[in-house]
Formats: C-alpha cells, structure tokens, sequence
C-alpha cells in the first residue's frame, strides 16, 4: 500500500478542482447562450446544481447546451436516465429560467436551503424526500399537489402548511431570510409580523403567554405564522387538538383562545369567524388527506401528451397582478392577493377525511 501524505486532493472535491484546466476557454464564451453552452460547461453546471449522478450520461449525449435546450422531459429520461420526475422538473425550469435571462429570487435558494425551509415551518419530517428531490427555491414556486403527494406529503393541514409558506416567501420576494425565528417585543406584535413566524417563534410565543409545556407538540405540526394568520379555517381550536390539550380543560382551551385572538387581531379573526359560520364549514383535521384528481374518460386521449412533470395544478398559484403588493387592503400587508385554498379549491382536490 502507497504511503498516506497530506496534501493530496480530497475525492469529493474532484470535479470542482478539476475544472481550472478550461477557465481560460470558457472567459470567451462566458456571456454565451445556454444554447452555446460546451458540454463540459453544461456538465459542470449539472454538478454544480446538484445534479451530478446524470453527468456521465450526459457527456455522452449533450453536445451543447442546445441538446438540453430542446430536449423533451421523455429524452431526457431515455438519453441522460433521469427517471425521477422532479429531477427533471427542477431541469426543466432552470434551463427555461437561463434562456429566459429571468434573474429569480427563488432561483438563488439551493436545495439545502429548503431543507433548513422545512425546518422552520415545522415540517422536518419531509427533509430526506425534499433533499433526494434536490427540491429548490425555484421549484417551491411551481410544486402541484401532485409533486407534494409524491413527496409523501398526504395530510391535508400540512398542504396548507406549505402552500401559506410558499405564499410568505412570494410576498417578501423569495427574501431567504423573511422568517422570524426569535421574539423582539412580545408585547407589541402585529398580524404583518406574525404571519412571518416560523414554527420556532411560534413555539417561543406559547411559552410568553404560560403554555410552555404544551410548546413542544408543535413540532413536526406544520404550524408557522403564515398558516396561523392566513388560513381562515386555522382558529384557537385547531392549534389546541394540535397542542393536544384535553376538550375537557376548558378553562386552559379558553385562556389560549383569548391569547390567539389577541395575537391576530381583529380583522384576522372576523375572517374565521366568517368562515366558521359558514354552511359549507368544515374545521381542520390532523387525519384529512389529499388524494390526487381522479380523471374522467376524457382525460385519456391527453394522458400520453401530458405527462406528470407538466401538470400546473400549483400548490400555491403565482400573482399576476404584481401591482396587488402596496398592502393596502389588509393591515398584514399584500398578504391576501395570494389566498390560501378556498373550499372550492379543496373540493376540486378531492379531499377525503380518512381516520388513520
């Protein structure tokens, strides 16, 4: 066996090192289209992008940056054996988002970051799906129900969770740090401030107003500002079955009513109230789950065109009227022009409440 010596180049940093041999080569063609790109510069950027077990295949198949450009999700998966779906979504995108020249917030969040995402709106329990997914900032704008259902996420609330989160990170312009993760002044918060909490600070909150020991249920719960203020149907009930405090303490269940009320004020809570003296109301379950859309015989001929990459049921639809952001309707801001589902939305994902 060879003596060990320091100095030598560590393996997993390999490719990356390996690259200063064509630096002076690619300054010329830097500002070139994605179309241009040299297979080398595109390998390199699949590495760098988190999707480095395809760069075998596609040095062997990619002969510029235009192959990609034109490449199907189908030949992609033949030619580059891409088979997971949102590996080729999360390509898909990039490259439209590269020949587009559209310079995006959400394009700048890696697939690490999201993980952290998770964690602070109190869903870590999804990170090793996301993670594998190489799900990004960028992808988090265009994720369908399908996407989360393949993600395992089936129960209804944590669809919620998600989509109130995607909805905060759309109106603060994919800002990675807009999340509120430790109190300033517990005694003078505003609806605008906590719908930005993370699950954290919502956490930090219920030990402020002497609820501590039931703080910890909250983890893995999905709960985070955004879902507490933008949700209609999410009221004090829903978060006392999710702090798992006994119907029969009534009195506890009312002190923390008193206290939710006052934390989202008033305009927040004639919503819920509205809401929940609806016909059609029904309250949040932790049991609820999502199915996916069954299709009906007219959907077949299209099923062969339209494959599971390229369904745009979003789970949080983008704003198409950005003039909507001066926030002056409501006093949380531009909040509303992204609003959550509506029952109609949840009876066209076919919601079914299931008893685990």
């Amino acid at each position: 066996m060879a003596e060990f010596r320091r100095g030598g180049l560590r393996a997993t940093a390999g490719p990356r090192l390996s690259r200063s041999k064509e630096t002076k080569g690619q300054k010329s063609d830097y500002n070139a289209p994605f179309a241009q790109w040299s297979t080398e510069r595109v390998c390199n950027w699949l590495e760098d992008f988190g999707l480095g077990q395809y760069v075998i295949f596609a040095r062997q198949w990619v002969s510029s940056g235009h192959t990609l450009l034109t490449a199907t999700p189908q030949d992609m998966e033949k030619e580059m054996g891409i088979k997971h779906p949102l590996h080729r979504k999360k390509l898909v995108l990039a490259i439209k988002s590269i020949n587009a020249k559209q310079d995006e917030k959400s394009g700048q969040l890696d697939h690490i970051w999201v993980t952290r995402w998770l964690d602070d709106i109190g869903l870590p329990q999804y990170k090793d799906q996301f993670h594998e997914s190489r799900v990004d900032g960028r992808m988090l704008q265009y994720l369908t129900v399908n996407d989360l259902l393949f993600l395992k996420v089936t129960s209804q609330l944590h669809h919620l969770s998600i989509k109130c989160a995607i909805h905060v990170l759309h109106v603060n312009s994919f800002n990675p740090h807009c999340l509120r993760r430790r109190p300033v002044d517990e005694n003078n918060v505003s609806p605008s401030e906590v719908v930005q909490w993370s699950n954290h600070r919502v956490m930090e909150w219920l030990r402020s107003v002497d609820l501590a020991e039931y703080a910890p249920n909250l983890r893995g719960s999905g709960v985070h500002g955004g879902l507490i203020i933008l949700e209609p149907r999410f009221n004090g009930d829903t978060l006392a079955m999710l702090l798992n405090i006994p119907p029969q303490k009534t009195l506890l269940r009312r002190h923390l009513t008193t206290n939710f009320n006052v934390l989202i004020g008033p305009e927040a809570q004639q919503e819920k109230r509205e809401i929940m003296e609806s016909t059609a109301y029904t309250p949040l379950t932790t049991t609820a789950k999502v199915r996916p859309r069954k299709l009906g015989f007219s959907h077949f001929g299209n099923l062969r065109k339209k494959k599971f990459d390229e369904s745009t049921d979003y789970i949080c639809p983008m704003d198409t009227n950005p003039g909507a952001t001066n926030g002056t309707q409501k006093n949380y801001g531009g909040y509303k022009r992204l609003g959550p589902f509506t029952d109609r939305e949840l009876d066209k994902l076919d919601q079914v409440g299931q008893t685990d």
